[in-house]
């Protein structure tokens, strides 16, 4: 599937529900599914800043396609690193690096969070889009 298809299909998910509290209990489900990051790849390094609580963000090419593992120590934020990592892992950079994030918006996710949870969320993203420049720099040399 396209990014766009899998955005699509979270948006669609997200509009089955009612009210807020149904889609934060989504979001908690979602990140009980996440691929989680192997120990070894806790470090500093790659600890997402600017982010509340703290969330490991990993990265590695896979032939031509960028998988991303990540784990949070809040269950809330497990579960927006979970959405981020099904739209973009198993993607080729330089589709990661066109990819708009619409889809935030359009699911009301960015609206619905604290101050500080949305710019985790940003910083998030922009860790998953400096991965796949770095991937893209390296596979053009």
């Amino acid at each position: 599937m396209t990014i766009k298809e899998i955005q699509n299909e979270i948006i669609d998910e997200f509009s089955m529900f009612d009210d807020w509290m149904q889609r934060y209990e989504y979001i908690i489900e979602l990140g009980k599914s996440l691929p989680l990051i192997e120990e070894k790849y806790k470090t500093d390094e790659n600890l997402i800043k600017g982010c509340q609580s703290k969330v490991w963000l990993q990265g590695e090419q896979n032939d031509d396609k960028i998988v991303f593992t990540a784990d949070s120590d809040a269950i809330l934020t497990k579960g927006i690193i979970a959405i981020l990592i099904r739209a973009f892992s198993n993607q080729k950079a330089e589709d990661i690096i066109k990819a708009d994030t619409e889809f935030i918006d359009e699911i009301g996710l960015k609206e619905h969070l604290s101050a500080t949870r949305a710019n985790g969320l940003v910083s998030m993203i922009k860790n998953i889009k400096m991965y796949a420049l770095a991937f893209d720099a390296k596979n053009k040399n």
